[in-house]
């Protein structure tokens, strides 16, 4: 019987090919949790999974829906409608004393209980609405009607992917009594030991901190600064309500009646056992002013620290420099407006006070070093002026400054233009290299921006809408930012990979 020959075999390479192709435009369409899921289903699919995931992700949404449920689901199922592997997550709520504890807990529950969590209270957000995709500046005052408003009137929410770094959140808790200088010192230390068990070095490349409406975290910045190389960027709100999840049970140890959260930072620390062909993730800042320098310099006299139920303020006498006069505080406000009598409207009045001292942490050598810190001017009398917060010594140097639209306006316009100039510098050797042209660095592309301003700005500050954000979104159109109006403070952070 004759053999029937046999048909040439079909190479399977082609078809695994289209397979493994088909399956990767499917799972790439896929929500977050879903795509999680996806990955877990065989080791093929995970290796594809890790395809789409390589690069650093940045998504955010902000939602104003009256109903907070409803507001939370929303920006939730925005910023997981994509694939993304949440490394950190942040969420900030437009209102004061707002329970919290719900939406932190929703959102562990849907980012993962591992997931460093901050969520604080906010004086307004900016971002791209969850349903529309409109993007806007949304500040707490437009809300309020008749001196009254809802405690809560929207939410947004960032997510952050970042391979190549690793993220906690690191509380500083300090004594409801007693003496706190030691806490501070551990808290830097946590910071610098983490860093140096992810990266090998105690220098983070970022920190996000968020310190509470009733701590000074005054000594918390000058340590900081003091300990941290100088690039390491550290930004976030001074003065908020927030909770915090980081899964890390030892880091809460101290979470009792006794003590408080005075703070939480947001450690971004390079990891040294990424993989090799894992970019890395450059963090970069750019800060923008909106005060302007009035009258003469000052040195403060007699200084006497006020500690209170309502808040800690300083009163002080103080003689202009060079002069042996000794003013009061009615008398340095006079001259002060006097200054001011052509400025349009009631701008806020601040003392930047250059402060000279000495930094250290536990028993290390000290470092010598100066501060420029603001504190806001609450009114004078004839014996003394009155500067919120405290830290203020007999002999320190002070100069008023005022709230100047036009001096942010031009302040903005100079941040604006180093963007441009950063997102020129990344398209020209992205080019070079397009065209094999190297020149030892590698192409970079953004990933996303978040901006610190101050609640006093806004529209009703510049007589104009998206101020804040402009800087970010002329240079970066289509990448996504997100950004929040706090209390006091002014930055604005972005970072490439």
């Amino acid at each position: 019987m004759e053999e029937k020959p046999k048909e040439p075999e079909t190479p399977m390479t082609s078809f695994a090919s289209i397979n493994e192709d088909l399956i990767l435009n499917i799972l790439k369409r896929l929500p977050a949790l879903s795509f999680a899921s996806a990955a877990c289903v065989s080791k093929s699919w995970n290796q594809i999974c890790n395809q789409i995931l390589y690069r650093p992700k940045f998504a955010s949404a902000f939602s104003l829906n009256p109903d907070e449920k409803v507001a939370l689901e929303e920006v939730v199922d925005k910023v997981l409608s994509e694939p993304i592997r949440p490394h950190f997550a942040i969420a900030n709520v437009i209102g004061s004393g707002v329970d919290l504890s719900e939406r932190l807990n929703f959102l562990a529950t849907k980012l993962g209980f591992q997931t460093p969590i901050i969520v604080s209270c906010t004086s307004g957000i900016m971002g791209r609405d969850a349903v529309t995709d409109e993007h806007r500046e949304v500040m707490l005052e437009e809300y309020w009607v008749d001196g009254e408003s809802n405690p809560c009137i929207g939410i947004i929410l960032t997510v952050g992917f970042l391979p190549g770094l690793k993220v906690d959140a690191i509380p500083l808790f300090q004594p409801r009594k007693g003496c706190r200088a030691e806490m501070v010192d551990n808290f830097v230390m946590d910071i610098k030991d983490y860093a140096t068990s992810i990266s090998g070095c105690a220098s983070p490349v970022g920190i996000i901190m968020f310190g509470d409406e009733d701590a000074d975290q005054k000594p918390v910045m000058e340590k900081l600064d003091h300990a941290m190389s100088s690039d390491t960027i550290i930004i976030g709100d001074e003065r908020a309500q927030f909770l915090y999840r980081n899964g890390v049970e030892s880091r809460n140890e101290y979470e009792s009646s006794e003590y408080f959260s005075a703070a939480v930072a947001l450690v971004f620390a390079r990891d040294q056992d990424k993989p090799c062909d894992t970019g890395e993730i450059q963090f970069h800042a750019a800060l923008s002013s909106g005060v302007s320098a009035v009258g003469p310099r000052y040195k403060a006299v007699s200084v006497k620290k006020i500690v209170s139920g309502t808040g800690r303020t300083t009163w002080l006498t103080a003689r202009r420099e060079g002069e042996h006069e000794i003013q009061d505080g009615q008398r340095i406000l006079d001259d002060i407006n006097n200054e001011l009598v052509n400025q349009v409207g009631h701008p806020d009045l601040y003392i930047g006070v250059t402060e000279q001292r000495h930094c250290f942490i536990g028993s290390h050598k000290s470092r010598a070093m100066t501060f420029l810190v603001f504190h806001g001017v609450m009114g004078g009398d004839q014996e003394y002026l009155f500067a919120d917060g405290v830290g203020i010594r007999t002999g320190d140097y002070f100069q008023f400054y005022h709230s100047d639209p036009s001096a942010a306006l031009s302040s903005s316009s100079n941040v604006s233009k180093n963007f441009r100039n950063l997102n020129l510098d990344w398209s020209s050797r992205n080019c070079l290299q397009a065209r094999g042209v190297y020149d030892n660095v590698c192409n970079k592309e953004l990933v996303g921006g978040f901006v610190f301003s101050c609640c006093g700005r806004g529209e009703s500050f510049f007589e104009r809408c998206n101020v804040d954000s402009s800087p970010f979104l002329d240079n970066f159109p289509g990448f996504p930012m997100a950004g929040i109006f706090l209390s006091r403070g002014d930055w604005t952070w972005l970072f490439s990979f």
